[in-house]
């Protein structure tokens, strides 16, 4: 295990965000990982797990110690007559998992295909996309219990999953996800009634069920709304699709009737947050290099040398004007890490 200090995070998140990480370390195995954990506690450090760093906001210098999550491995562990369970280490990259699972033939994850990030980042957040969820494959997680020193396995019930949430998320801190467990449908068993995904599989004129051109399907309207974070560094959707009662989705359906809604088997109607920033006109709006893409609405973007408060004072400055226009409050999907003071 090497332990770097003063390390920049910007090649570590995809925002581009720089700040610097007091200690760092990369941990490639479950010994390097409990290793660079007790020496934190040794030091008294406070830690932060890092992934593919998708799904975070750096607000400032990081303090205590970074342990990046860097374990590598994907496998097998059985077959059914229906389905098969494969297993992937919490280093992996969630795209690459999808694509290797296609080229074995499985079904179940090629609508979370372009989903950037880790395989163990997956859990925490309940990745979704395009009418399916991680939950929905989903057999259990590995984690290491930082307060007992245990490893631990979860069903999918006991990681109380909820729309992007999950109780990693809820419990953060507590648990570092080692390695995850899927069971993936043999035979193809596709998702394909998401409006936009619905759209272009029929414009296919396909008749047979195939999982491959639903992955290629997903990933050609992805790229068509989403910058690469390798050429306009953002952290994917900034903001949560909000749940509201009823009666105010029916008064808001009233006043806005385009308004897109989608009413939840839990109770509640979903809005669609990049409708309600778009009506709002930030689409396309910059604040020096801090902006929102000017394709999709939900989508903060780094032009160039913009700080995490500058991203986080724009996201304010929506969230403020959203509530005002509507009465909705948007939630952010990404956390912060580091601290500094908004301008």
């Amino acid at each position: 295990m090497l332990l770097r200090n003063g390390v920049d995070l910007k090649p570590f998140n995809t925002m581009a965000l720089a700040a610097p990480a007091a200690h760092f370390v990369q941990a490639e195995t479950d010994a390097q990982l409990r290793e660079a954990l007790l020496l934190a506690e040794r030091e008294g450090w406070q830690v932060t797990l890092l992934g593919g760093g998708s799904n975070m906001i750096l607000a400032g210098p990081v303090t205590g110690l970074v342990v990046r999550v860097a374990s590598r491995g994907r496998r097998v562990l059985s077959r059914g007559r229906e389905q098969v369970l494969i297993e992937a280490e919490a280093g992996e990259s969630w795209h690459q998992l999808v694509c290797w699972a296609l080229d074995l033939g499985l079904s179940g994850i090629e609508n979370l295909a372009l989903i950037p990030g880790t395989v163990g980042a997956a859990p925490v957040q309940n990745i979704g996309a395009y009418g399916v969820e991680l939950c929905d494959c989903l057999d259990s997680v590995q984690a290491l219990d930082r307060q007992t020193g245990e490893l631990c396995w979860f069903d999918r019930g006991q990681c109380d999953f909820a729309y992007r949430d999950s109780r990693f998320k809820r419990e953060a801190g507590r648990y570092v996800i080692l390695r995850v467990r899927l069971r993936l449908w043999r035979r193809p068993r596709l998702a394909v009634d998401y409006a936009p995904l619905a759209e272009a599989w029929r414009a296919t004129g396909l008749q047979a069920a195939d999982a491959r051109v639903v992955a290629a399907l997903v990933m050609r309207i992805r790229q068509s709304k989403l910058p690469d974070p390798l050429t306009l560094p953002n952290a994917g959707s900034f903001f949560k699709n909000p749940v509201v009662p009823v009666d105010q989705a029916q008064r808001l359906a009233e006043r806005f009737p385009s308004m897109p809604q989608y009413a939840q088997a839990g109770g509640g109607v979903k809005l669609a947050a990049a409708w309600l920033i778009d009506q709002a006109g930030w689409k396309g709006f910059r604040d020096g290099a801090a902006g929102v893409h000017s394709e999709q609405a939900l989508v903060l973007v780094n032009h160039g040398g913009a700080t995490g408060a500058q991203i986080l004072a724009l996201a304010a400055r929506i969230r403020a004007d959203v509530l005002t226009r509507y009465g909705v409050e948007l939630e952010q999907e990404p956390p912060v890490v580091g601290a500094a003071a908004l301008p």
